[in-house]
Protein backbone atom coordinates (compact mmCIF):
# COMPACT_ATOMS: atom_id res chain seq x y z
CA UNK A 1 0.00 0.00 0.00
CA UNK A 2 1.57 3.31 -0.76
CA UNK A 3 1.05 6.49 0.32
CA UNK A 4 -0.63 9.52 -1.43
CA UNK A 5 2.01 12.33 -2.86
CA UNK A 6 0.05 14.55 -0.39
CA UNK A 7 1.23 12.62 2.95
CA UNK A 8 4.64 11.97 1.22
CA UNK A 9 5.08 15.88 1.29
CA UNK A 10 3.98 16.26 4.54
CA UNK A 11 6.78 17.88 6.75
CA UNK A 12 8.85 15.78 9.70
CA UNK A 13 6.97 15.93 12.48
CA UNK A 14 9.58 17.90 14.99
CA UNK A 15 7.83 17.18 17.97
CA UNK A 16 7.56 13.62 17.64
CA UNK A 17 11.58 12.99 17.35
CA UNK A 18 11.80 15.59 20.03
CA UNK A 19 10.01 12.60 22.65
CA UNK A 20 11.45 10.27 20.95
CA UNK A 21 14.98 11.61 21.96
CA UNK A 22 14.03 12.71 25.24
CA UNK A 23 12.83 9.29 26.06
CA UNK A 24 15.38 7.47 24.45
CA UNK A 25 17.70 9.08 27.07
CA UNK A 26 15.40 8.34 29.76
CA UNK A 27 15.37 4.37 28.54
CA UNK A 28 19.08 4.68 29.40
CA UNK A 29 18.21 5.46 32.90
CA UNK A 30 19.10 9.23 32.72
CA UNK A 31 17.27 11.88 34.68
CA UNK A 32 16.32 14.51 31.93
CA UNK A 33 14.75 17.61 33.33
CA UNK A 34 12.59 18.19 29.93
CA UNK A 35 11.78 21.72 29.33
CA UNK A 36 11.26 21.19 25.13
CA UNK A 37 7.71 20.17 25.61
CA UNK A 38 4.50 22.49 25.44
CA UNK A 39 2.04 20.54 27.04
CA UNK A 40 0.33 21.72 30.46
CA UNK A 41 2.07 20.06 33.08
CA UNK A 42 -1.17 20.52 35.45
CA UNK A 43 -4.28 18.83 36.00
CA UNK A 44 -7.95 20.41 34.80
CA UNK A 45 -9.16 22.51 37.21
CA UNK A 46 -11.60 20.15 39.32
CA UNK A 47 -14.70 22.04 38.97
CA UNK A 48 -14.45 21.44 34.92
CA UNK A 49 -13.78 17.57 35.65
CA UNK A 50 -16.61 17.44 38.18
CA UNK A 51 -18.53 19.01 35.30
CA UNK A 52 -17.72 16.48 33.12
CA UNK A 53 -18.22 14.27 35.10
CA UNK A 54 -22.12 15.10 35.50
CA UNK A 55 -22.76 15.71 31.96
CA UNK A 56 -21.50 12.55 31.37
CA UNK A 57 -23.79 10.71 33.19
CA UNK A 58 -26.98 12.58 31.14
CA UNK A 59 -27.77 10.50 28.00
CA UNK A 60 -28.83 13.47 26.40
CA UNK A 61 -25.00 14.10 25.86
CA UNK A 62 -24.50 10.90 24.26
CA UNK A 63 -25.76 10.82 21.15
CA UNK A 64 -24.07 12.75 18.23
CA UNK A 65 -23.79 16.05 19.10
CA UNK A 66 -25.07 18.86 16.90
CA UNK A 67 -22.66 19.52 13.55
CA UNK A 68 -21.74 22.93 14.34
CA UNK A 69 -21.53 22.59 17.78
CA UNK A 70 -24.23 23.12 20.76
CA UNK A 71 -25.70 26.34 21.21
CA UNK A 72 -24.75 26.44 25.04
CA UNK A 73 -21.00 26.03 23.85
CA UNK A 74 -21.54 28.63 21.41
CA UNK A 75 -23.41 30.97 23.82
CA UNK A 76 -20.58 30.54 26.68
CA UNK A 77 -17.71 31.50 23.72
CA UNK A 78 -19.64 34.67 22.77
CA UNK A 79 -20.13 35.58 26.92
CA UNK A 80 -16.62 34.82 27.47
CA UNK A 81 -15.48 37.30 24.96
CA UNK A 82 -17.71 40.04 25.94
CA UNK A 83 -16.26 39.62 29.52
CA UNK A 84 -12.96 39.33 28.81
CA UNK A 85 -12.42 41.60 25.46
CA UNK A 86 -15.47 43.43 25.41
CA UNK A 87 -16.27 41.89 21.79
CA UNK A 88 -19.48 41.26 20.70
CA UNK A 89 -20.11 37.98 19.18
CA UNK A 90 -23.58 36.37 17.39
CA UNK A 91 -23.36 32.83 18.80
CA UNK A 92 -24.76 31.40 15.59
CA UNK A 93 -22.34 33.16 12.95
CA UNK A 94 -19.64 34.10 14.28
CA UNK A 95 -18.18 30.84 16.20
CA UNK A 96 -17.11 27.44 15.25
CA UNK A 97 -16.11 24.63 17.43
CA UNK A 98 -12.96 22.99 17.01
CA UNK A 99 -11.35 19.70 17.56
CA UNK A 100 -8.59 21.61 18.98
CA UNK A 101 -7.12 24.50 17.49
CA UNK A 102 -4.58 22.18 15.83
CA UNK A 103 -6.92 21.04 13.48
CA UNK A 104 -8.60 24.60 12.88
CA UNK A 105 -5.19 26.01 12.01
CA UNK A 106 -4.94 22.95 9.45
CA UNK A 107 -8.27 23.01 7.92
CA UNK A 108 -8.85 26.63 7.19
CA UNK A 109 -6.76 26.72 3.76
CA UNK A 110 -9.07 24.07 2.65
CA UNK A 111 -11.75 25.79 3.83
CA UNK A 112 -11.36 28.89 2.06
CA UNK A 113 -8.02 28.54 -0.16
CA UNK A 114 -7.64 27.50 -3.45
CA UNK A 115 -4.59 25.44 -4.73
CA UNK A 116 -1.23 27.38 -5.43
CA UNK A 117 -2.56 30.13 -3.44
CA UNK A 118 -0.37 31.89 -1.10
CA UNK A 119 -0.32 32.22 2.70
CA UNK A 120 2.08 34.16 4.80
CA UNK A 121 3.49 32.26 7.94
CA UNK A 122 5.26 33.86 10.44
CA UNK A 123 9.16 32.64 11.14
CA UNK A 124 9.65 31.68 13.64
CA UNK A 125 6.68 29.99 14.25
CA UNK A 126 4.29 27.21 15.49
CA UNK A 127 5.97 23.70 13.16
CA UNK A 128 2.26 22.64 11.94
CA UNK A 129 1.28 25.33 9.94
CA UNK A 130 3.33 24.05 7.91
CA UNK A 131 0.91 20.92 8.32
CA UNK A 132 -2.10 22.78 6.53
CA UNK A 133 0.44 23.86 3.32
CA UNK A 134 1.36 20.23 2.55
CA UNK A 135 -2.28 19.17 2.48
CA UNK A 136 -3.83 21.98 1.12
CA UNK A 137 -1.94 22.05 -2.39
CA UNK A 138 -1.00 26.06 -1.68
CA UNK A 139 2.09 27.80 -1.83
CA UNK A 140 3.88 29.44 1.01
CA UNK A 141 6.05 32.01 2.01
CA UNK A 142 7.71 33.58 5.87
CA UNK A 143 7.48 36.93 7.27
CA UNK A 144 10.87 36.69 9.52
CA UNK A 145 10.27 37.86 13.01
CA UNK A 146 13.16 39.61 13.99
CA UNK A 147 14.41 40.63 17.97
CA UNK A 148 14.99 43.91 16.74
CA UNK A 149 11.48 44.58 15.81
CA UNK A 150 9.90 43.12 19.34
CA UNK A 151 9.18 40.00 17.03
CA UNK A 152 6.57 41.65 14.96
CA UNK A 153 6.09 41.14 11.34
CA UNK A 154 7.53 44.30 9.56
CA UNK A 155 5.27 44.13 5.88
CA UNK A 156 7.47 46.56 4.58
CA UNK A 157 9.45 44.12 3.83
CA UNK A 158 6.89 41.81 2.05
CA UNK A 159 7.59 42.40 -1.53
CA UNK A 160 4.50 43.32 -4.32
CA UNK A 161 4.20 40.07 -5.47
CA UNK A 162 3.81 38.59 -2.25
CA UNK A 163 1.11 41.21 -1.23
CA UNK A 164 -0.52 40.68 -4.74
CA UNK A 165 -0.87 36.43 -4.30
CA UNK A 166 -1.02 36.14 -0.98
CA UNK A 167 -4.82 35.45 0.41
CA UNK A 168 -4.54 34.38 3.77
CA UNK A 169 -1.96 35.31 6.47
CA UNK A 170 -1.70 33.46 10.24
CA UNK A 171 -0.06 35.57 13.20
CA UNK A 172 0.17 34.52 17.06
CA UNK A 173 0.34 36.51 19.96
CA UNK A 174 1.58 35.64 22.51
CA UNK A 175 3.81 33.90 20.51
CA UNK A 176 4.74 30.02 20.14
CA UNK A 177 8.29 30.21 20.10
CA UNK A 178 9.32 33.34 20.80
CA UNK A 179 6.51 34.70 23.54
CA UNK A 180 6.29 37.98 21.99
CA UNK A 181 2.86 40.00 22.57
CA UNK A 182 1.52 42.04 19.97
CA UNK A 183 0.08 46.17 20.30
CA UNK A 184 -2.58 47.31 19.43
CA UNK A 185 -1.25 49.78 16.68
CA UNK A 186 0.16 46.62 15.68
CA UNK A 187 -2.78 45.19 15.09
CA UNK A 188 -4.32 48.82 13.76
CA UNK A 189 -1.67 48.38 11.56
CA UNK A 190 -2.40 44.86 10.13
CA UNK A 191 -6.18 45.33 9.65
CA UNK A 192 -5.51 48.24 7.39
CA UNK A 193 -2.15 46.19 5.41
CA UNK A 194 -5.14 43.25 5.41
CA UNK A 195 -7.73 45.46 3.66
CA UNK A 196 -5.21 47.48 1.21
CA UNK A 197 -4.17 44.03 -0.10
CA UNK A 198 -7.31 41.76 0.34
CA UNK A 199 -5.51 39.47 2.54
CA UNK A 200 -7.55 37.69 5.12
CA UNK A 201 -6.08 37.32 8.49
CA UNK A 202 -5.97 33.78 10.99
CA UNK A 203 -4.65 34.92 14.99
CA UNK A 204 -3.73 31.94 16.95
CA UNK A 205 -4.72 33.26 20.22
CA UNK A 206 -3.47 29.68 21.89
CA UNK A 207 -1.53 31.72 25.16
CA UNK A 208 -4.41 34.78 25.34
CA UNK A 209 -4.98 33.43 28.75
CA UNK A 210 -1.55 33.82 30.09
CA UNK A 211 -0.15 37.33 30.34
CA UNK A 212 2.63 38.74 32.85
CA UNK A 213 3.06 41.31 35.23
CA UNK A 214 -0.50 42.67 35.56
CA UNK A 215 -0.65 42.95 31.35
CA UNK A 216 -3.15 40.85 29.64
CA UNK A 217 -2.70 39.85 26.34
CA UNK A 218 -4.67 41.64 23.74
CA UNK A 219 -7.39 39.99 21.25
CA UNK A 220 -6.87 40.69 17.80
CA UNK A 221 -10.40 41.22 17.61
CA UNK A 222 -10.43 44.07 19.59
CA UNK A 223 -8.87 45.76 17.11
CA UNK A 224 -11.83 48.43 15.21
CA UNK A 225 -12.50 46.27 11.79
CA UNK A 226 -10.56 43.22 12.80
CA UNK A 227 -13.87 40.77 12.07
CA UNK A 228 -13.79 42.33 8.66
CA UNK A 229 -10.46 40.67 7.63
CA UNK A 230 -10.19 37.83 9.64
CA UNK A 231 -11.16 35.26 12.41
CA UNK A 232 -9.27 34.35 15.91
CA UNK A 233 -8.33 30.99 17.08
CA UNK A 234 -8.96 30.02 21.06
CA UNK A 235 -7.91 26.70 22.93
CA UNK A 236 -8.60 25.87 26.20
CA UNK A 237 -5.68 23.70 26.40
CA UNK A 238 -3.14 26.24 27.61
CA UNK A 239 -5.66 28.40 29.71
CA UNK A 240 -7.40 25.92 31.47
CA UNK A 241 -5.15 22.89 31.41
CA UNK A 242 -7.66 21.07 29.03
CA UNK A 243 -5.07 20.21 26.34
CA UNK A 244 -6.32 16.43 26.18
CA UNK A 245 -10.08 17.30 25.61
CA UNK A 246 -9.21 18.58 22.08
CA UNK A 247 -11.66 21.63 22.41
CA UNK A 248 -11.09 24.94 20.96
CA UNK A 249 -13.51 27.72 18.82
CA UNK A 250 -12.66 30.00 16.15
CA UNK A 251 -14.28 33.14 16.02
CA UNK A 252 -14.88 36.34 13.92
CA UNK A 253 -15.74 37.09 10.27
CA UNK A 254 -18.87 35.47 9.26
CA UNK A 255 -17.81 34.02 5.79
CA UNK A 256 -14.77 32.67 7.27
CA UNK A 257 -16.71 30.94 10.65
CA UNK A 258 -19.32 29.55 7.92
CA UNK A 259 -16.66 28.26 5.22
CA UNK A 260 -15.24 26.61 8.38
CA UNK A 261 -18.60 24.94 9.69
CA UNK A 262 -19.19 23.69 5.97
CA UNK A 263 -16.07 22.31 5.83
CA UNK A 264 -16.55 20.37 8.96
CA UNK A 265 -19.72 19.16 7.81
CA UNK A 266 -18.56 16.67 5.85
CA UNK A 267 -15.56 15.84 7.89
CA UNK A 268 -17.32 14.87 11.39
CA UNK A 269 -19.37 15.32 13.76
CA UNK A 270 -18.70 18.13 16.42
CA UNK A 271 -16.75 16.80 19.59
CA UNK A 272 -18.47 14.75 22.47
CA UNK A 273 -21.99 16.85 23.68
CA UNK A 274 -20.55 16.09 27.59
CA UNK A 275 -16.82 18.12 26.62
CA UNK A 276 -18.95 20.76 25.00
CA UNK A 277 -21.29 21.20 28.45
CA UNK A 278 -17.82 20.95 31.04
CA UNK A 279 -15.97 23.74 28.54
CA UNK A 280 -19.05 26.12 28.86
CA UNK A 281 -18.51 26.00 32.34
CA UNK A 282 -14.86 26.82 32.05
CA UNK A 283 -15.66 29.74 29.97
CA UNK A 284 -18.79 30.87 31.87
CA UNK A 285 -17.60 30.15 35.88
CA UNK A 286 -15.35 31.75 37.78
CA UNK A 287 -11.65 32.44 36.48
CA UNK A 288 -9.96 32.11 39.83
CA UNK A 289 -8.60 28.98 38.11
CA UNK A 290 -6.73 31.03 35.56
CA UNK A 291 -5.43 33.58 37.70
CA UNK A 292 -3.91 30.73 39.76
CA UNK A 293 -2.16 29.51 36.83
CA UNK A 294 -0.88 32.49 35.34
CA UNK A 295 0.77 33.26 38.79
CA UNK A 296 2.90 30.11 38.91
CA UNK A 297 3.89 30.39 35.39
CA UNK A 298 4.67 34.10 36.34
CA UNK A 299 6.69 32.56 39.41
CA UNK A 300 8.66 29.60 37.23
CA UNK A 301 9.53 32.34 35.13
CA UNK A 302 11.00 34.90 37.36
CA UNK A 303 12.86 31.67 39.36
CA UNK A 304 14.21 31.07 36.15
CA UNK A 305 15.50 34.04 34.34
CA UNK A 306 16.97 34.81 37.71
CA UNK A 307 19.05 32.02 38.26
CA UNK A 308 20.15 32.40 34.03
CA UNK A 309 20.99 36.04 34.66
CA UNK A 310 22.93 34.88 37.97
CA UNK A 311 25.05 32.45 35.90
CA UNK A 312 25.62 35.28 33.42
CA UNK A 313 23.17 33.76 30.62
CA UNK A 314 21.63 37.45 29.65
CA UNK A 315 17.77 36.53 28.67
CA UNK A 316 14.98 38.89 28.76
CA UNK A 317 12.00 38.04 30.96
CA UNK A 318 8.87 36.74 28.80
CA UNK A 319 6.04 39.10 28.69
CA UNK A 320 3.83 36.05 27.95
CA UNK A 321 2.86 32.04 27.38
CA UNK A 322 4.70 29.70 29.11
CA UNK A 323 7.83 29.97 26.92
CA UNK A 324 11.53 31.40 27.15
CA UNK A 325 13.28 32.57 23.90
CA UNK A 326 16.37 31.81 24.79
CA UNK A 327 19.65 33.01 22.90
CA UNK A 328 22.52 30.49 22.26
CA UNK A 329 25.93 31.17 23.66
CA UNK A 330 28.36 32.09 21.12
CA UNK A 331 30.16 29.41 18.78
CA UNK A 332 26.97 27.14 19.05
CA UNK A 333 23.75 26.56 16.58
CA UNK A 334 20.38 25.94 17.96
CA UNK A 335 20.94 22.35 17.13
CA UNK A 336 24.38 21.80 18.49
CA UNK A 337 23.51 23.77 21.81
CA UNK A 338 20.63 21.57 22.11
CA UNK A 339 22.42 18.70 21.88
CA UNK A 340 25.10 19.57 24.17
CA UNK A 341 22.45 19.75 26.59
CA UNK A 342 20.42 16.96 26.41
CA UNK A 343 23.99 14.74 26.03
CA UNK A 344 26.31 16.74 28.53
CA UNK A 345 23.32 18.31 31.05
CA UNK A 346 20.40 15.57 30.97
CA UNK A 347 18.41 18.91 29.86
CA UNK A 348 15.91 18.91 26.35
CA UNK A 349 14.81 21.87 24.84
CA UNK A 350 13.82 22.50 21.57
CA UNK A 351 16.24 24.04 18.95
CA UNK A 352 14.66 27.21 17.37
CA UNK A 353 16.12 26.38 13.88
CA UNK A 354 13.31 23.94 14.28
CA UNK A 355 10.76 27.05 14.16
CA UNK A 356 11.98 28.01 10.97
CA UNK A 357 15.12 29.79 9.75
CA UNK A 358 14.67 32.65 11.54
CA UNK A 359 14.70 30.89 14.93
CA UNK A 360 18.24 30.15 14.32
CA UNK A 361 20.46 31.05 17.23
CA UNK A 362 17.47 30.44 19.92
CA UNK A 363 16.22 27.92 21.73
CA UNK A 364 12.70 27.62 23.17
CA UNK A 365 12.51 26.84 27.18
CA UNK A 366 9.27 25.70 28.79
CA UNK A 367 8.33 26.91 31.75
CA UNK A 368 6.65 23.51 32.78
CA UNK A 369 8.61 21.77 35.78
CA UNK A 370 7.87 22.79 39.09
CA UNK A 371 10.56 25.93 40.26
CA UNK A 372 12.98 23.65 42.06
CA UNK A 373 13.79 21.34 39.16
CA UNK A 374 14.55 25.13 36.46
CA UNK A 375 16.49 25.95 39.23
CA UNK A 376 18.51 22.51 38.94
CA UNK A 377 18.44 22.75 35.64
CA UNK A 378 20.60 26.28 35.19
CA UNK A 379 22.47 24.83 37.82
CA UNK A 380 23.62 21.72 35.39
CA UNK A 381 24.17 24.37 32.58
CA UNK A 382 26.56 26.54 34.47
CA UNK A 383 28.81 23.05 35.51
CA UNK A 384 29.13 23.39 31.12
CA UNK A 385 31.37 26.35 31.87
CA UNK A 386 30.06 28.11 28.95
CA UNK A 387 28.62 31.17 30.53
CA UNK A 388 30.66 34.01 32.14
CA UNK A 389 29.32 35.26 35.50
Amino acid sequence: MKLSNRLKDLPPHFFSSLVQNVEQAVSEGRDVINLGRGNPDKPTPSHIVEALQKAVEDPMTHGYAPFRGTTELKEAVANFYKREYEVDLNPETEVAILFGSKTGLVELPLAIMNPDELLLLPDPGYPDYLSAVSLSDIQYETIPLLAENDFLPDYEMLSNQQKRHATLMYLNYPSNPTSATATLPFFEETVAFAKENGISIMHDFAYGGIGFDGEKPISFLQTEGAKDVGIEMYTMSKTFNMAGWRIAFAVGNADIIEAINLLQDHLFINPFPAVQRAAAVALNGDQHCVDELVSLYERRRDVFITECQRIGWHVEAPKASFFAWMPVPHGYTSESFTKLLLDEADIAVAPGHAFGKSGEGYIRVGLLEEEDRLVEAVKRIEKLGIFNT
